[in-house]
């Protein structure tokens, strides 16, 4: 039977792809499991592999185009089969923004997939724009009983579905993940003019403004700063360094020994290590730290997983690798999801001080400014040049009280200003 391979859902957070190459041509045998195209999504490159057996009689979507997920981009027919005429085939959309609302056209339904979002159900839930929202029976159920308005939902199933955890995942009333929330609309700009430029939103760019917009609407934050005494960071790292230089080892920045203090301050909090779900609070047993790296188009968390388990040098090393293949678009799906801690260190841009905005569904984020230079009380009162670092805390106060994150960042300026104390 023919088959239309359909743009791939490889994240979460994906709602559209773009086919960077395709890897076979028309004509070609393939089987399950031969790469047969390189896809990008708003966060990564990554090859993907056919689900089925068959001949790839059409490209659909020839390289370089972006289309939303659950889009045909190609049709694969099965042995001595013959190619349907193709008015059969369903129509293609590219997603492009609609011209109003700035929102993303419908993903075409697949074949064999849920009705298309042009049908109307009797009872089914709609978006504001009278299209069906697509979602699984047990999620309706769920969200009926949650009292989840699913139009605010976005979906993490196959086609954008909304499946039970992204229900399990919403807030009461609300919508999940980056969903659009009701009344709230963006203030116009101003129009631009001939002398200006105007940059398309690329996917990556607009995952980030869903997702920081829902955590600032949706997550209750607060926020803590410390400033910590970071001499004898300092002085360490540079024993630790002179150390491994003479082995022949690799320098270790200030980051690494952040990231270290951040995971056993949260083994000692554990409290912190958590998310919220509407009904309950998961405390998880693994540290998976996330890191906040710049990439061109944004910001890109990959995750260092059960950091708890690593020395410095493993964190060390684990971050530099993920952090030079976020930048090339290289991360799997599975190496930038599910992390729970983030930190994000602004130090070597110069900036001494900064709050960040929690990374949902995680519960706490740190933020971490330059060491710097500037006079301090010492000793009998006397005036000295002292080295001094600000932290500052960032925590969902549904899953994290102050007294809470006041005691962690009290660990925290603990094993900073005592660094061998990471090394017991």
């Amino acid at each position: 039977m023919a088959k239309h391979i359909e743009m791939p859902k490889l994240a979460d957070t994906m709602t559209e792809g773009t086919v960077v190459r395709w890897t076979v041509k028309e004509g070609d045998k393939i089987s399950s499991g031969q790469e047969i195209a390189e896809i990008e999504t708003d966060k990564a490159t990554m090859g993907y592999e056919s689900l089925d057996d068959g001949v790839l009689h059409k490209i659909l979507i020839p390289a370089g185009q972006k289309v939303a997920c659950g889009t045909p981009i190609a049709l694969l027919l099965g042995k001595n089969e013959k190619a349907p005429e193709d008015g059969s085939m369903p129509e293609v959309k590219s997603a492009k923004p609609a011209a109003s609302g700035g929102k993303e056209a419908a993903p075409t339904a697949a074949a064999g997939s849920a009705p298309a979002a042009t049908s109307h159900a009797k009872g089914a839930p709609t978006a504001a724009s009278g299209a069906r929202v697509k979602a699984s029976p047990l999620a309706k159920k769920m969200a009926a009983e949650k009292g989840v308005n699913l139009s605010n939902v976005s979906g993490t199933g196959p086609g954008g579905r909304i499946i039970a955890r992204d229900v399990t995942s919403a807030p009461a009333g609300g919508g999940g993940g980056g969903a659009a929330l009701p009344g709230i609309k963006p203030v116009k700009s101003m129009p631009a003019g001939p002398n200006d430029k105007t940059i398309a939103l690329s996917g990556m760019r607009r995952v980030i403004a869903e997702r920081l917009i829902a955590s600032k609407l949706t997550i209750p934050h607060f926020y803590l700063t410390i400033e910590i005494d970071a001499a004898p960071l300092m002085a360490f790292r540079a024993s630790a360094n002179a150390a491994s230089e003479a082995a022949g080892g690799p320098k270790l920045t200030v980051n690494d020994f952040v990231l270290k203090a951040v995971v056993a301050a949260a083994q000692k909090v554990p409290a912190v290590n958590a998310s919220f779900t509407g009904e309950s609070i998961i405390q998880y047993a693994d540290i998976n730290l996330s890191v906040a790296v710049a990439v061109e188009d944004g910001l890109v968390t990959p995750v260092v997983r059960a950091a708890q388990k690593k020395s410095i040098k493993e964190i060390s090393e684990a971050v530099k690798d993920l952090a030079g293949r976020a930048r090339n678009k290289k991360l799997k799906p599975d190496e930038y999801e599910g992390g729970t801690i983030t930190v994000s260190n602004l130090g070597a841009y110069g900036i001494e001080d900064f709050s960040a905005i929690v990374n949902p569904p995680q519960a706490m984020i740190i933020a971490v400014g330059a060491v710097v230079k500037k006079p301090v009380v010492g000793k009998n009162d006397a005036i000295v040049v002292g080295q001094r670092m600000k932290i500052t805390l960032s925590g969902d106060h549904r899953v994290v009280d102050g007294a809470v994150g006041a005691t962690y960042l009290g660990e925290l300026r603990t094993l900073l200003e005592s660094p061998a104390l990471m090394l017991l």
